[in-house]
């Protein structure tokens, strides 16, 4: 007995001791970078198969390589550049030419918006180890000419051709003017929304240069105060076409590079040209153009000879048709193209005049991502949701849709990155309780061969912390089986009632509830969980990954069926034992932003707290592109834009609500927090409201990021927990209501 006592006594004291040793995660150390992963930086398979490249920068000591290692060994052996060794700056980015003799060096780069950059970039020379500057100032999407003799580039809104050997710059476009004319880079919406910035193209034999022209003489100004340091502020004034408004007009040229001409390409005046792209004959430009509301998309084939045009393909949609980089012509320049014409997105084979072969994949999941063709094994090689929409495995078939592989499909994340000709591929593995994970396959098989590098240490690191499972399920609501996540106190007791937190976003197409490895924001909820707090996120109507009816379901009305479902399922949620139905709020960013503010007003009987950060109140505040594909324009569709915008019932507040906005939002622009102020306050509404200076819409830099989870925690701590404390650093456990 007294044994038994004593090994019962040492058990208790041990397992206190292990769950003593757990502590809290903190803001300080979330935005620290503590818990960032390791991954492998800007890697390239190189042309021979066999080897891959990977961009190793040390921080510390200021310089970066591009390194090469043997897929076989996973050895690195060797180095084909370093900012250390050779006369060329710390550079961040790099782009080899097709035959890999030389490489585009990016450094001293800076953003202009979420893609476009600017920077100096150097040619260096593997062979003779000669390092070239391109030009003195800084400049936009330099490209290598397929015969590694010139480089074209864009400079204040001008294409121009520098030639290596001479050292010899051409100006080829001359009547770019900044807010009035572009060539060769997109206006800021194509930017934004179709998600490319270069607009020019080689051929390939370098004998033309294909690009796109943007006049924005007719496009609305939009105009952002930029406070700074000094005495006086200053505007920043860049073309922003709001729903409803004009766009830029974009035309196709062609320029000689021989005799210098350009030329024009008559394509009928399309409303937009979201892609172009060289064929593998020289000759053969394939120019992708959608109509205003975006549903119905062309392909063209351009003859670069004479300028004329023939329509390869049409794909319509009673809703809208996405523009994706899947195209991919085969040696013959028959095609592969995605669609989702059958319900469900899918790989579908073109010959070159657009008559369909066959669809290569089938069934009710979607293809997320296509990696490639290998023709010499007759392997399409694609990403897609077969083993359920939150998990994504990579897999293999031939062009006939037979003989399917699964190549890496554990439950969670796989994404893949193949060798050039495909005998090999790293997978990137995650998922809510494992930190990516690098490992070598043979692409044929999917055999593991090799383990490359994990993040083992931030996984040791930590069990050290007080860490709740995700916990996976569906959710009946409205009729559909909703994918939703919840994360619970570590010590959670059903006895008690806990307040609810619920994470929003919802934009058409997105996912929350996916089985991947934490980000920034899961580990604030785990910081959250651990003070007493239930988290939990439900992907409702309109988000991605389950059919086309189910995303589509929300066109025309953004914010009628979302905000629908998070009312219902807070609703259903809240009457659960464990679950205080007096403590239930909601927050969201951006698209969740608008999520929160609308569920706050419309379920105002449901909810107590929201929180939006840089959120949308009115599309009619929105730009073109991404508003009028899932709404059509305001003079079309009034009552979709304002029967869902929180401008006209600021009336219906009741809870607690906190509005953020960074004031140098160039993406939702802090028009919207102001009017959503202005009407609360003509409302007799109180609320509380903070604005970040100069902050774009991801508002952080330096310590905003801290300050700002700090506000919203302490706001979150204010109004949901039962203590209401003062500051966030609340004991664990101390609001849970028994």
């Amino acid at each position: 007995m007294k044994k038994t006592a004593f090994l019962v006594l040492f058990l208790l004291t041990y397992f206190t001791g292990i769950e003593a040793q757990q502590k809290q995660i903190s803001l300080e150390e979330i935005w620290s970078g503590a818990f960032r992963t390791r991954g492998m930086e800007v890697l390239r398979s190189m042309e021979n198969g066999k080897q891959y490249t990977v961009l190793n920068t040390n921080g510390a000591a200021g310089t970066s390589a591009i390194d090469i290692y043997d897929y076989k060994t996973l050895e690195r052996t060797g180095t084909v550049v370093s900012s250390s060794a050779e006369k060329v700056p710390l550079f961040s980015s790099y782009e080899f030419s097709a035959d890999e003799s030389k490489i585009l060096l990016a450094t001293e780069v800076e953003p202009i918006f979420r893609r476009s950059r600017l920077g100096i970039y150097y040619i260096y020379d593997i062979e003779s180890k000669e390092v070239v500057k391109i030009s003195d100032l800084k400049i936009q999407e330099p490209s290598l000419s397929p015969n590694n003799e010139q480089v074209a580039y864009v400079r204040e809104n001008n294409i121009y051709i520098f030639d290596i050997a001479s050292k010899e710059t051409k100006q080829i476009s001359k009547d770019g003017v900044e807010n009035k004319i572009i060539n060769g880079v997109t206006d800021w919406v194509y930017e934004e929304e179709f998600a490319f910035v270069r607009a020019f193209a080689w051929n390939a034999n370098g004998s033309k240069i294909a690009f796109l022209r943007f006049d924005e003489t007719n496009v609305p100004e939009f105009s952002m105060d930029v406070y700074g340091q000094g005495l006086y502020q200053s505007p920043h004034v860049f073309k922003y076409p709001k729903a409803g408004e004009e766009n830029a007009t974009v035309s196709l040229h062609m320029y000689d590079v021989k005799s210098g001409d350009i030329s024009n390409v008559d394509l009928g005046n399309p409303y937009y040209i979201p892609r172009i792209k060289w064929m593998n004959r020289p000759d053969f430009l394939s120019v992708q153009t959608t109509n205003r509301h975006q549903n119905s998309l062309k392909l063209h084939a351009v003859n670069a000879k004479d300028n004329s045009v023939s329509l390869i393909l049409e794909d319509a949609d009673e809703a809208y048709v996405d523009v994706t980089d899947n195209l991919t012509f085969l040696a013959d320049d028959s095609f592969i193209w995605t669609s989702e014409k059958d319900g469900y997105n899918h790989i579908y084979l073109y010959d070159r005049d657009g008559n369909l072969k066959n669809q290569i994949t089938k069934g009710e999941w979607e293809v997320t991502d296509y990696y490639g063709y290998d023709q010499n094994q007759d392997r399409v090689y694609y990403q897609s949701t077969e083993s359920g929409s939150i998990n994504r495995g990579v897999y293999s078939v031939n062009k006939k849709g037979n003989n399917k592989k699964s190549l890496a499909a554990n439950n969670g994340r796989n994404s893949a990155a193949f060798s050039s000709d495909f005998t090999y591929f790293i997978n990137t593995f995650s998922s809510a309780t494992m930190p990516p994970e690098y490992t070598l396959h043979n692409a044929s098989t999917g055999k593991k061969l090799k383990n490359i590098t994990d993040n083992g240490p931030l996984k040791e690191k930590l069990t050290g912390y007080e860490l709740s499972p995700k916990e996976f399920s569906t959710i009946s609501i409205n009729g559909n089986d909703l994918n939703m996540w919840m994360i619970k106190p570590k010590d959670f007791d059903p006895s008690k009632k806990y307040p609810l937190l619920m994470y929003q976003y919802s934009g058409p197409g997105s996912q929350q509830v996916a089985n991947r490895w934490m980000g920034a924001n899961d580990y604030w909820y785990q910081m959250l969980a651990s003070e007493g707090y239930i988290i939990a996120c439900v992907d409702g109507r309109g988000t991605g990954f389950k059919g086309r009816d189910f995303k589509k379901l929300t066109q025309k009305e953004l914010g009628k069926y979302e905000v629908e479902d998070q009312i219902a399922a807070a609703e259903k949620l809240s009457a659960l034992s464990y679950i205080d139905e007096d403590r239930t709020g909601i927050w969201g960013w951006s698209y969740g932003g608008f999520m929160a503010t609308n569920s706050l007003l419309k379920g105002n009987d449901v909810f107590e707290m929201a929180i939006a950060v840089a959120p949308v109140t009115s599309w009619r505040f929105y730009d073109t592109i991404y508003t009028e594909r899932y709404m059509q324009t305001p003079q079309e569709n009034p009552s979709g834009y304002d029967e869902n915008s929180p401008l006209n019932y600021p009336e219906l507040l009741k809870g607690k609500y906190l509005l953020i906005h960074g004031s140098g939002d160039d993406n939702v622009h802090v028009q919207n927090t102001m009017r959503m102020i202005e009407a609360l306050v003509q409302a007799n509404k109180q609320f509380e409201w903070l604005v970040y200076p100069d902050k774009n819409h991801g508002i952080y830099g330096g310590n905003t990021r801290l300050h700002l989870f700090t506000k919203m925690t302490d706001f979150i701590h204010k109004n949901l927990g039962d203590q209401r404390p003062e500051k966030s650093n609340v004991p664990p456990k101390a609001m849970i209501k028994g």
